[in-house]
């Protein structure tokens, strides 16, 4: 299982929802813009569905489990907040300047 991975190594990065309520897209459009310099897939996708080539998986904390057992390659950054929560700005931040995503 991926515990952490270098920031300028993410390739794919997945929103995992479960809910419906639409945050999770409204993150994933913001991550997108957020990201369109890198060379980063952002997708948004039901944590049942997790594509097996995720690198990163970023989801709300009450699914972190259920997306580790369905993505066990990738790196899951769990949040509690869909805007300005740290572990997001972090997973943006390394993917940008460089350092690690997880951990």
């Amino acid at each position: 299982m991926g515990t952490t991975i270098e920031g300028k190594d993410v390739r794919k990065l997945i929103i995992a929802c479960d809910a419906g309520m639409g945050s999770s897209v409204m993150l994933a459009g913001q991550l997108r813009k957020a990201l369109k310099k890198q060379q980063v897939e952002v997708k948004h996708t039901p944590v049942g569905s997790i594509p097996a080539d995720a690198d990163v998986v970023v989801c709300h904390s009450g699914l972190a489990e259920r997306a580790r057992r369905g993505a066990p390659d990738a790196v899951v950054v769990p949040f509690d907040v869909y805007i300005g929560d740290p572990a997001i700005d972090g997973v943006v931040k390394a993917i940008k300047d460089g350092g690690v995503v997880g951990g």
